[in-house]
């Protein structure tokens, strides 16, 4: 995260009033929920408040786990080392050495392992594409009816994106070798099976939709949040925001260029796996913005991040610099995040109503 300097520093001021400032919660409950990362209410009565503080927790630590295995801070199993471990490199440099210097920057522009030719043409294409939609937008709107369309398709379609233990997406050969062993924290939860499921089950016609603009975080969720929990709806709004903002205006070699279009998409594409669909969106955008691999790749850290290997993370966008890689990152965790507090926060809602 020090890779972006602003974005660490409201993580870090978040993070640390969820777990050390005054809140609902005494301070060794808040410490246990990140572990396990579940509650279980069992006799206990739980005040809204406490539930409010323990779903921001739950909310955080759930995405934080995408960021982790994502940025291959996580180690991959390897029977050729002794302790069985070795820390994700990234084109033949160590996490270890993200810091060191700029040369983790060029990593992905000279690293042996992909085409530079070939690299460099996807970027192009990625480009052309981007222009092209401006374009297109400009020129004529889509309806709200084929908006409509486009977003049930879209949302169809990452339900097979990955599914169970196997990646449908891909010929056995590419990416199920490559899955990380995980390890045994049985001794912590009473479920070792409790995990992610989609939304629905895949085949169904009529799939649920989560339409943003009858709950949205800026007008439901943050006032609910901050009037339980007190001040940590402006924390995580001002995190929100940053995060989807940040940029720096390049692409690989290329600078100022206008990335809000690639930045909206990959947010968006994160709420639309979990059936949340912005009437406003075109998500025809998605499809021509983000490559099959990089939607394995979003499914994967959004939902399985344990199944995350640096086959899948060098695989899409092949010419983007490690620091563009961990802001994708950034913005697949902020947007996990607030879509599973958007619908904690509307059920509760309605709880109260």
């Amino acid at each position: 995260m020090s890779l972006h300097t602003q974005y660490l520093e409201s993580f870090l001021r978040s993070q640390f009033y969820m777990l050390r400032m005054d809140g609902p919660l005494p301070l060794p409950h808040r410490h246990y929920i990140a572990i396990m990362k579940l509650v279980k209410t069992g006799e206990n009565n739980w005040s809204l408040p406490e539930l409010v503080h323990a779903v921001v927790l739950l909310a955080h630590y759930h995405a934080l786990a995408s960021f982790v295995f994502g940025s291959g801070i996580n180690p991959e199993r390897d029977p050729e080392i002794s302790n069985g471990f070795r820390l994700i490199s990234v084109n033949n440099f160590c996490v270890c050495d993200l810091a060191n210097d700029n040369n983790i920057e060029n990593a992905s522009l000279t690293g042996s392992n992909f085409g530079i030719v070939d690299s460099l043409s996807e970027l192009e294409a990625l480009m052309e594409r981007m222009k092209r939609l401006q374009e297109e937008r400009e020129d004529e709107e889509a309806s709200q009816e084929e908006m409509t369309t486009r977003f049930e398709k879209e949302k169809k379609e990452s339900l097979f994106v990955v599914s169970g233990d196997t990646f449908h997406s891909f010929p056995h050969s590419d990416f199920e070798d490559d899955m990380i062993i995980t390890s045994d924290v049985s001794r912590y939860i009473e479920d070792p099976g409790f995990g992610y499921e989609d939304f629905a089950r895949r085949g169904e016609e009529h799939l649920p939709t989560f339409r943003a603009q009858d709950y949205t975080w800026e007008n439901h969720g943050f006032s609910l949040v901050n009037r339980l929990y007190s001040d940590i709806g402006h924390l995580l709004d001002e995190k929100f925001r940053m995060v989807y903002n940040l940029t720096y205006n390049t692409m690989a070699t290329h600078e100022d260029v206008d990335t809000t279009m690639l930045r909206r998409a990959l947010f968006n594409y994160v709420h639309c796996m979990f059936g949340i669909r912005y009437d406003d969106y075109d998500y025809g955008e998605v499809n021509q913005l983000l490559e099959r691999s990089l939607k394995v790749y979003i499914k994967t850290v959004t939902c399985y991040p344990e199944r995350t290997t640096k086959r899948m993370y060098d695989s899409y966008w092949r010419q983007f610099k490690h620091s563009e890689k961990v802001h994708v990152n950034l913005l697949l965790m902020e947007a996990r995040m607030q879509a599973e507090l958007l619908y904690a926060l509307r059920a509760i809602t309605r709880h109260l109503t």
